[in-house]
Protein backbone atom coordinates (compact mmCIF):
# COMPACT_ATOMS: atom_id res chain seq x y z
CA UNK A 1 0.00 0.00 0.00
CA UNK A 2 1.81 2.97 -1.04
CA UNK A 3 2.11 5.94 1.61
CA UNK A 4 1.13 9.55 1.86
CA UNK A 5 3.64 11.95 2.17
CA UNK A 6 3.33 14.07 5.18
CA UNK A 7 1.82 17.43 4.50
CA UNK A 8 4.91 19.60 5.10
CA UNK A 9 6.63 17.54 2.86
CA UNK A 10 4.15 18.00 -0.09
CA UNK A 11 4.03 21.63 0.20
CA UNK A 12 7.65 21.94 0.16
CA UNK A 13 7.62 19.83 -3.50
CA UNK A 14 4.75 22.08 -4.43
CA UNK A 15 7.31 25.43 -3.78
CA UNK A 16 10.06 24.13 -5.28
CA UNK A 17 8.20 23.07 -8.36
CA UNK A 18 6.69 26.32 -8.59
CA UNK A 19 10.03 27.76 -8.07
CA UNK A 20 11.36 26.18 -11.32
CA UNK A 21 8.50 27.61 -13.48
CA UNK A 22 9.45 30.48 -15.44
CA UNK A 23 8.96 33.81 -14.01
CA UNK A 24 6.50 36.09 -16.61
CA UNK A 25 6.63 39.56 -16.05
CA UNK A 26 3.31 40.79 -15.62
CA UNK A 27 3.52 44.37 -17.95
CA UNK A 28 1.62 47.33 -16.08
CA UNK A 29 -1.14 48.46 -16.90
CA UNK A 30 -1.70 51.29 -19.69
CA UNK A 31 -2.58 54.50 -17.95
CA UNK A 32 -5.54 56.20 -18.44
CA UNK A 33 -4.30 58.74 -21.14
CA UNK A 34 -2.54 56.24 -23.24
CA UNK A 35 -5.95 53.82 -23.41
CA UNK A 36 -7.74 57.70 -24.35
CA UNK A 37 -5.45 57.67 -27.01
CA UNK A 38 -6.39 53.88 -28.34
CA UNK A 39 -7.94 54.52 -32.31
CA UNK A 40 -7.87 56.32 -35.16
CA UNK A 41 -6.88 59.61 -35.10
CA UNK A 42 -6.95 62.25 -38.06
CA UNK A 43 -3.41 64.87 -38.02
CA UNK A 44 -3.64 68.12 -39.64
CA UNK A 45 -2.20 71.16 -40.76
CA UNK A 46 -3.95 74.96 -39.49
CA UNK A 47 -5.64 74.92 -42.98
CA UNK A 48 -7.16 71.05 -43.05
CA UNK A 49 -5.49 71.02 -46.77
CA UNK A 50 -2.89 68.24 -45.75
CA UNK A 51 -4.42 65.30 -43.98
CA UNK A 52 -3.75 61.99 -42.94
CA UNK A 53 -4.92 59.21 -40.26
CA UNK A 54 -2.79 58.24 -37.30
CA UNK A 55 -4.04 54.73 -35.36
CA UNK A 56 -2.42 54.32 -32.00
CA UNK A 57 -2.03 50.56 -30.96
CA UNK A 58 -1.24 48.81 -27.50
CA UNK A 59 1.30 46.49 -28.78
CA UNK A 60 4.53 47.03 -27.52
CA UNK A 61 6.82 48.15 -30.41
CA UNK A 62 10.01 49.36 -28.75
CA UNK A 63 11.01 51.45 -27.50
CA UNK A 64 7.15 53.07 -27.38
CA UNK A 65 3.87 51.54 -28.64
CA UNK A 66 2.93 50.34 -32.27
CA UNK A 67 1.22 53.13 -34.54
CA UNK A 68 -0.12 52.95 -38.13
CA UNK A 69 -0.66 55.86 -40.87
CA UNK A 70 -3.10 55.57 -43.25
CA UNK A 71 -2.21 58.81 -45.96
CA UNK A 72 1.02 60.43 -46.41
CA UNK A 73 1.77 61.70 -42.87
CA UNK A 74 5.30 62.40 -44.03
CA UNK A 75 3.62 65.11 -46.05
CA UNK A 76 1.92 66.95 -42.94
CA UNK A 77 4.81 66.81 -40.73
CA UNK A 78 7.95 65.32 -42.72
CA UNK A 79 9.76 64.09 -39.09
CA UNK A 80 7.41 61.47 -39.17
CA UNK A 81 8.77 59.19 -41.98
CA UNK A 82 10.92 57.72 -39.46
CA UNK A 83 8.44 57.63 -36.44
CA UNK A 84 8.81 54.02 -35.58
CA UNK A 85 6.21 54.41 -32.33
CA UNK A 86 4.67 56.44 -30.17
CA UNK A 87 4.59 57.51 -25.82
CA UNK A 88 2.88 59.21 -23.34
CA UNK A 89 5.27 61.03 -20.78
CA UNK A 90 4.41 61.88 -17.11
CA UNK A 91 2.66 65.02 -18.11
CA UNK A 92 0.33 63.32 -20.45
CA UNK A 93 2.22 64.89 -23.61
CA UNK A 94 1.96 62.25 -26.35
CA UNK A 95 5.57 61.43 -27.97
CA UNK A 96 6.18 60.56 -31.66
CA UNK A 97 9.74 58.85 -31.39
CA UNK A 98 11.97 57.58 -33.69
CA UNK A 99 13.47 53.13 -33.55
CA UNK A 100 15.69 54.71 -31.19
CA UNK A 101 13.56 56.87 -28.73
CA UNK A 102 14.28 59.68 -30.06
CA UNK A 103 11.83 62.42 -29.87
CA UNK A 104 10.62 63.24 -33.03
CA UNK A 105 7.61 65.38 -32.09
CA UNK A 106 5.38 66.92 -29.00
CA UNK A 107 1.62 66.77 -29.06
CA UNK A 108 0.07 68.18 -25.95
CA UNK A 109 -3.70 67.96 -25.02
CA UNK A 110 -5.73 71.55 -25.57
CA UNK A 111 -8.82 70.09 -24.77
CA UNK A 112 -10.56 66.16 -24.26
CA UNK A 113 -9.98 64.43 -27.86
CA UNK A 114 -8.03 67.02 -29.29
CA UNK A 115 -4.03 67.44 -28.99
CA UNK A 116 -1.58 70.24 -30.87
CA UNK A 117 2.48 71.49 -31.12
CA UNK A 118 1.81 75.15 -29.37
CA UNK A 119 4.06 74.03 -26.80
CA UNK A 120 6.80 72.36 -29.27
CA UNK A 121 7.24 75.90 -31.43
CA UNK A 122 7.62 75.93 -35.24
CA UNK A 123 4.43 75.13 -37.86
CA UNK A 124 0.85 74.38 -35.93
CA UNK A 125 -0.43 70.73 -36.10
CA UNK A 126 -3.51 69.45 -35.17
CA UNK A 127 -4.40 65.96 -33.75
CA UNK A 128 -8.27 65.20 -33.40
CA UNK A 129 -10.31 61.44 -32.58
CA UNK A 130 -10.91 60.93 -36.32
CA UNK A 131 -14.87 60.40 -35.11
CA UNK A 132 -14.75 63.96 -33.86
CA UNK A 133 -13.62 64.89 -37.65
CA UNK A 134 -15.96 63.50 -39.36
CA UNK A 135 -18.64 65.02 -37.38
CA UNK A 136 -17.69 68.41 -37.54
CA UNK A 137 -20.54 71.11 -38.24
CA UNK A 138 -20.69 73.06 -41.83
CA UNK A 139 -20.90 76.09 -42.11
CA UNK A 140 -24.45 76.02 -43.31
CA UNK A 141 -25.43 74.13 -39.99
CA UNK A 142 -24.68 77.67 -38.33
CA UNK A 143 -26.25 80.12 -40.33
CA UNK A 144 -28.53 82.51 -38.51
CA UNK A 145 -29.70 83.62 -35.59
CA UNK A 146 -28.21 83.06 -32.27
CA UNK A 147 -27.89 84.73 -28.63
CA UNK A 148 -25.27 84.77 -26.41
CA UNK A 149 -25.64 84.51 -22.11
CA UNK A 150 -24.48 83.10 -19.22
CA UNK A 151 -27.39 81.01 -18.65
CA UNK A 152 -31.13 81.45 -19.05
CA UNK A 153 -30.94 85.04 -18.17
CA UNK A 154 -31.31 87.85 -20.57
CA UNK A 155 -29.03 87.18 -23.17
CA UNK A 156 -25.72 89.53 -23.26
CA UNK A 157 -26.28 89.79 -26.96
CA UNK A 158 -27.87 88.96 -30.01
CA UNK A 159 -26.15 88.09 -33.34
CA UNK A 160 -27.17 87.16 -37.23
CA UNK A 161 -24.41 84.32 -38.64
CA UNK A 162 -24.43 85.98 -42.13
CA UNK A 163 -23.89 83.32 -45.21
CA UNK A 164 -21.78 85.94 -46.86
CA UNK A 165 -17.84 86.54 -47.04
CA UNK A 166 -16.52 89.03 -44.96
CA UNK A 167 -13.12 87.95 -45.96
CA UNK A 168 -11.39 84.90 -47.37
CA UNK A 169 -11.59 83.13 -44.10
CA UNK A 170 -14.87 84.29 -42.39
CA UNK A 171 -18.25 85.09 -42.86
CA UNK A 172 -20.12 88.40 -41.67
CA UNK A 173 -21.03 88.80 -38.26
CA UNK A 174 -24.17 91.07 -37.17
CA UNK A 175 -24.31 92.52 -34.09
CA UNK A 176 -27.14 93.60 -32.78
CA UNK A 177 -27.97 96.81 -30.91
CA UNK A 178 -28.14 96.34 -27.12
CA UNK A 179 -25.12 94.09 -26.21
CA UNK A 180 -23.44 94.18 -23.05
CA UNK A 181 -19.95 95.50 -22.77
CA UNK A 182 -18.53 92.19 -22.67
CA UNK A 183 -19.62 91.94 -26.53
CA UNK A 184 -18.98 95.52 -27.48
CA UNK A 185 -15.42 95.41 -25.97
CA UNK A 186 -14.50 92.97 -27.84
CA UNK A 187 -16.18 93.70 -31.05
CA UNK A 188 -16.80 90.65 -33.01
CA UNK A 189 -16.64 91.36 -36.85
CA UNK A 190 -16.58 88.12 -38.30
CA UNK A 191 -17.07 84.05 -37.42
CA UNK A 192 -15.74 80.80 -38.97
CA UNK A 193 -15.46 77.00 -38.19
CA UNK A 194 -12.12 76.20 -37.38
CA UNK A 195 -11.50 72.39 -36.73
CA UNK A 196 -14.89 71.58 -35.32
CA UNK A 197 -14.97 74.70 -32.79
CA UNK A 198 -16.88 78.12 -33.56
CA UNK A 199 -14.72 81.30 -33.77
CA UNK A 200 -15.98 84.98 -33.44
CA UNK A 201 -12.98 87.26 -34.84
CA UNK A 202 -12.73 91.03 -34.18
CA UNK A 203 -11.16 93.50 -36.65
CA UNK A 204 -7.62 92.72 -34.81
CA UNK A 205 -7.86 89.01 -35.77
CA UNK A 206 -8.36 88.24 -32.13
CA UNK A 207 -10.60 85.53 -31.59
CA UNK A 208 -13.34 83.64 -29.19
CA UNK A 209 -13.45 79.98 -29.68
CA UNK A 210 -16.83 77.88 -28.94
CA UNK A 211 -16.87 73.96 -28.52
CA UNK A 212 -20.10 72.43 -29.61
CA UNK A 213 -22.28 71.21 -26.12
CA UNK A 214 -25.04 70.12 -28.58
CA UNK A 215 -26.27 70.85 -32.19
CA UNK A 216 -28.28 74.37 -30.94
CA UNK A 217 -25.49 75.60 -28.17
CA UNK A 218 -22.15 76.38 -28.48
CA UNK A 219 -19.44 77.30 -24.90
CA UNK A 220 -16.61 79.08 -25.06
CA UNK A 221 -13.62 78.01 -24.35
CA UNK A 222 -11.42 78.16 -21.80
CA UNK A 223 -14.19 78.74 -19.21
CA UNK A 224 -14.49 81.13 -16.97
CA UNK A 225 -16.13 82.04 -13.78
CA UNK A 226 -18.61 83.02 -15.66
CA UNK A 227 -19.29 80.69 -18.96
CA UNK A 228 -20.41 82.22 -22.21
CA UNK A 229 -22.91 80.10 -24.07
CA UNK A 230 -23.96 80.75 -27.45
CA UNK A 231 -27.91 79.16 -27.92
CA UNK A 232 -29.13 79.16 -31.51
CA UNK A 233 -32.52 81.18 -31.93
CA UNK A 234 -33.06 85.06 -30.99
CA UNK A 235 -35.36 88.09 -31.70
Amino acid sequence: MARLLPVHLLLATLLVMGAALPARAQAPAPSEAVRNMIGAWELSNVARDLRCVVSFRLDPAPPGRALGFEGDCAAVIPALKDAAAWTIDSRDALHFIDARGNLLIEFTEVEVGMYDTSRAGGPLFFLQTLAAAQQERTADQVFGEWALGRGSGKPLCEFTFGNTAHDVDSFVLIVKPGCDATVTRFAPVSWKLDRGQLVLLNAKAEAWRFEEADPSTWRRIPQGRQPLVLVRGGS
